[in-house]
């Protein structure tokens, strides 16, 4: 999942965030908190890689919440 699970964005969302996580075409997304449990969302507005953008958006605050603990 960290490797593909984004498309294109795979890498740039690893390093920034640094859950794995999978979405779908549909504006699913599936992401693994180390240690914590998983987070699922859906939000069908996309990005231009096919990503969802509320639930990237969502994932990165939740990372810098994460990161403070």
């Amino acid at each position: 999942m960290t490797n593909c699970g984004l498309y294109e964005a795979s890498q740039q969302f690893a390093l920034e965030v640094g859950f794995p996580t999978k979405s779908g075409v549909s504006g699913a997304v599936l992401s693994i908190v180390p240690e914590q449990g998983a987070i699922a969302c859906y939000s069908p507005m996309l990005n231009e890689q096919g990503n969802s953008i509320l639930g990237l958006n969502l994932l990165t605050h939740i990372s810098h919440f994460v990161k403070e603990i």
